[in-house]
């Protein structure tokens, strides 16, 4: 049969196969079995096409003579009408017909060699049989393609998997592989699982085996038998052809079936794709939702600056914000992470599903969270910052005002009475001594009274500062003052008064008495000495550190050393009126002990002095207390110090640790994430050195400690970096995540992944994580891309940033330069793959009904098309059909969210 082959000729796959064929043809002939078996397949296999044409052949050598039925056979298995047959019945009328079939053949691309149609006419069966073989090869076999396979390739490769999940099944070749039968069988059940029961079949029984694949492909296939179990069984290697033959028909039969169910898959596949995405969006939008409720609630409370004006209000509203800092906010920090994960993995999945981006809905964007938490921190630290601010000005409002009720004490003693005593006329009448008596009393008073003047302007200097600073009781304030201010305006109008009707007097009286007048003298300003001491030793202070208390104890010794020489100045006063009164009572002098003076008395100075002393070591007692104070508010600063000095540093070193995992690409990426989670670990594990350090803050707030020069770091700036390295983790594990989703969907290797990376590192100088214009060109052309230095190469340059930065940042992630890479590195589905699914499932209509669909996929997803199809409208609709392609379309579209 060699001479009588035929050949597309624009196939070098299929010459090879066709030189091959020419050897087997020759073996053939020295084989009778072999070409007995091909002339039955051959003609059943006819007989199966020209049936639809109401006809059939009985002896295949002989019926195809006059090329009628050789021509609608052509006919019938390409759909193509062939030239009018000749209807004659000599000689050449059959020559005729049959070389407008063999010129059809060669049309379709079969080179014919060393044929012609007078063989077929005169009927000889060899190359009649290797005609009818050249026809099944290019009408049955030649089309059929599994894995870019083609012909008898793709033919056995199919068979190949059908039957490779069944044991004593193995198929090798088109001849003994299939002399047992259970190849057939296997190919039916595959498919067909409810005709054949394949597990009560035996190796050992071929018999059986042939006979029956043979009688349930005829009955419920419609596929004829082409074979004799006998020939198979009793031949050391069936004939390759007939077997081809025959498997093919298998191949076609099922062929319908194969595309839906590949049809089905591929659909399957891509609705998961679809509700998993909407499943993350409503997520995504749930958790948006609640984070931008409670930072809208929560921020009027942080902006808020009213308060009751007292220090226990504003003790209250520390402790509240407090309970928010400890417990309300972390809950939220963490919901932050994970919203912005989400964000990112959905996106990934979005990119690798070739879908567009999820456009959350106004208002939900990760940037709109981002902004509106920046708004929370910022309100945040205002409301920490005026609540400390709060606290100084309220404790220094409570010192001020204890210490103006004390000096308002002091002088409203001091000025009780003065006033009558001013408006008395005592001076008229009086004795020469007795009016300079009064008038030495008043000069004294005068000296009295102006030394009384730093009091009230030290008590009106504190009631200004205390309207300055918004006391909350301040008309009482006001109305203290003023009536002291008033009263000490009216104290001078009457001394001015009375000093000059004294003087007035003075011009009538010119005698003086001079008795008392030492005492007088050293009295008065010993007195305002003393005065001022006790004021002084009861002085209220308020300090803040051990120097400054030191300080006070410092000044409190150097008043003590003056103490000698006041004790001195005593006992001279004393002295001397020890004197006055001996001299009284040797002189018998009326009313001695009345010094006509000073309105001062011995018993006076003495109690006063008694006080002095009294209060020198309460003044040492208070001074030592404060001084103790102080040393504990310096250790509290010294144990927050310590604590921060080392919690500071570990944050930024595990900061530095995850900023060079990814920059030193050491390991997989598996490797990256399970150190990137063993420092997740670690940090969790590290979380009670930082309720250590908040409780070791409170008790310094509790104890009005608001500066600590033992320490860089304040818990607020601990904070912000605890939060930036918590945040930094689950970032850096989203981003190895989606680089392992990136890897494992799109087929690239760990390999590949780190030579991504190696270049974009390489190029990503300032280790920014981004890559500039410039950075990316060289990256790529490190890579192999033949970027030309043109005109061409700059627009085929600014295609590739238009992908890997369609918003025109000004640089390029690395995640967007890994989608790019993968994108230029493997394919992905596609809308329009969908709907050639779909339109294998319609059965080639453009719309298809919910019944088909219910039929093909699983309930779910049916359900899922049929909820989201839209009705089809076209002339051919039918009721109840549905749009198929404008679906398909939409799966690549916006979503619904």
């Amino acid at each position: 049969m060699m001479n009588n082959m035929m050949m597309p000729a624009d196939e070098t796959d299929w010459d090879d196969y066709m030189t091959q064929e020419e050897e087997w043809d020759r073996e053939g002939l020295l084989d009778p079995a072999w070409e007995r078996q091909q002339k039955k397949t051959f003609t059943a296999w006819c007989n199966s096409h020209l049936r639809k044409a109401g006809t059939q052949i009985e002896n295949i050598e002989e019926d195809f003579q006059n090329g009628l039925k050789l021509m609608l056979l052509l006919e019938v298995i390409s759909g193509e009408r062939l030239p009018k047959p000749d209807r004659g019945k000599m000689r050449f009328h059959k020559i005729a017909n049959v070389n407008k079939a063999l010129d059809f053949i060669q049309k379709k691309g079969v080179k014919l060699i060393s044929i012609g149609a007078e063989e077929i006419v005169d009927g000889n069966l060899k190359m009649t049989l290797g005609m009818i073989w050249t026809i099944i090869l290019r009408f049955a076999i030649q089309d059929i393609s599994v894995e870019e396979l083609s012909a008898k390739e793709g033919l056995l490769l199919w068979c190949q998997r059908k039957t490779a999940p069944y044991k004593n099944v193995n198929v090798q070749n088109f001849h003994i592989s299939f002399k047992d039968g259970l190849a057939f069988c296997a190919l039916i059940h595959r498919h067909r699982p409810d005709l054949i029961d394949y597990s009560s079949l035996k190796k050992d029984d071929p018999y059986t085996n042939l006979n029956t694949a043979f009688d349930v492909a005829e009955k419920y296939l419609d596929i004829p038998k082409m074979l004799d179990p006998e020939d198979i069984i009793g031949s050391p290697k069936p004939d390759e052809k007939s077997i081809m033959t025959y498997v093919s028909s298998y191949y076609h039969a099922f062929s319908g079936a194969q595309q839906a169910e590949t049809a089905a898959g591929r659909i399957c596949k891509v609705l998961q794709v679809n509700q998993d995405n909407e499943r993350l969006m409503e997520e995504y939008e749930r958790l948006a939702s609640d984070l931008l409720e409670w930072i809208r609630r929560t921020t009027p409370w942080l902006e808020n600056r009213t308060t009751d004006n007292t220090l226990p209000g504003v003790q209250k509203k520390l402790q509240e914000f407090r309970d928010y800092r400890r417990h309300h906010k972390p809950p939220r920090v963490e919901e932050k992470g994970k919203l912005e994960t989400n964000f990112n993995t959905l996106q990934t999945k979005l990119r690798l599903s070739n879908r567009p981006a999820y456009l959350p809905t106004d208002g939900k964007m990760v940037s709109d969270i981002a902004k509106a938490w920046k708004g929370l921190d910022i309100a945040e630290k205002g409301f920490e910052e005026w609540l400390l601010s709060e606290m100084r000005r309220l404790e220094r409002l409570d010192h001020l005002a204890q210490k103006f009720k004390h000096k308002c004490n002091i002088h409203e003693e001091w000025a009780n009475g003065k006033e009558q005593t001013l408006q008395v006329n005592d001076f008229k009448g009086c004795k020469l001594h007795e009016l300079k008596a009064l008038r030495k009393k008043h000069e004294a008073f005068e000296s009295d009274l102006a030394a009384h003047q730093d009091r009230v302007e030290q008590i009106a200097a504190i009631a200004q500062e205390l309207n300055d600073l918004d006391y909350h009781d301040v008309g009482t304030i006001n109305t203290r003052c003023q009536k002291i201010c008033d009263q000490w305006d009216t104290l001078g109008t009457l001394s001015q008064k009375r000093r000059a009707a004294l003087d007035e007097a003075e011009a009538i009286l010119d005698r003086l008495d001079h008795l008392y007048l030492e005492f007088a003298k050293r009295a008065a300003p010993f007195n305002n000495w003393m005065d001022g001491a006790r004021e002084d030793l009861q002085d209220m202070f308020i300090v803040h550190s051990v120097d400054e208390v030191s300080d006070l104890i410092t000044a409190h010794e150097r008043f003590k050393m003056t103490l000698g020489e006041a004790d001195k100045e005593f006992n001279a006063i004393v002295q001397l009126v020890n004197e006055i009164q001996r001299i009284g009572q040797q002189y018998n002098v009326p009313n001695a002990n009345n010094n006509p003076y000073t309105a001062l008395t011995s018993k006076d100075i003495a109690t006063k002095w008694s006080d002095v002393k009294k209060l020198v070591p309460q003044r040492d007692k208070a001074l030592q207390d404060e001084l103790a104070k102080q040393q504990a508010h310096e250790r509290l600063r010294r144990q927050f110090a310590q604590k921060a000095n080392i919690v500071g540093p570990w944050i930024e070193r595990q900061m530095e640790a995850i900023a060079t995992i990814g920059v030193q690409m050491t390991g997989t990426l598996e490797d990256q994430l399970h150190k990137l989670r063993q420092y997740d670990q670690a940090v969790t594990q590290y979380k009670p050195n930082m309720d250590e350090l908040e409780t070791y803050n409170q008790a310094c707030q509790e104890a009005y400690i608001f500066e600590n020069r033992h320490s860089q770091y304040t818990m607020e700036t601990i904070r912000v970096g605890w939060e930036q390295l918590m945040t930094a983790i689950a970032r850096n594990i989203n981003e190895i995540e989606n680089q392992i989703l990136t890897r494992d969907a799109k087929g690239i290797t760990e390999e590949q992944l780190t030579d991504f990376r190696a270049s974009f590192n390489h190029f990503d100088k300032n280790r920014t994580l981004q890559l500039e214009p410039r950075e990316f060109r060289a990256c790529l052309v490190s890579l192999g891309y033949n970027i030309r230095d043109d005109k061409r190469g700059d627009q085929e340059f600014a295609r590739m940033l238009s992908i890997v930065d369609p918003n025109n940042t000004g640089y390029i992630t690395f995640q967007a330069f890994v989608d790019f890479m993968t994108r230029e590195m493997t394919d992905s589905d596609t809308a329009e793959q969908v709907m050639a699914s779909f339109k294998v499932l319609a059965g080639g209509k453009a719309y298809i009904t919910a019944e088909e669909l219910r039929r093909e996929l699983p309930p779910d997803q049916a359900e899922y098309c049929i909820s989201r199809m839209a009705p089809y409208g076209g002339p051919e609709a039918v009721p109840g059909a549905l749009d198929y392609m404008s679906f398909s379309a939409s799966l690549y579209g916006e979503s619904d969210l």
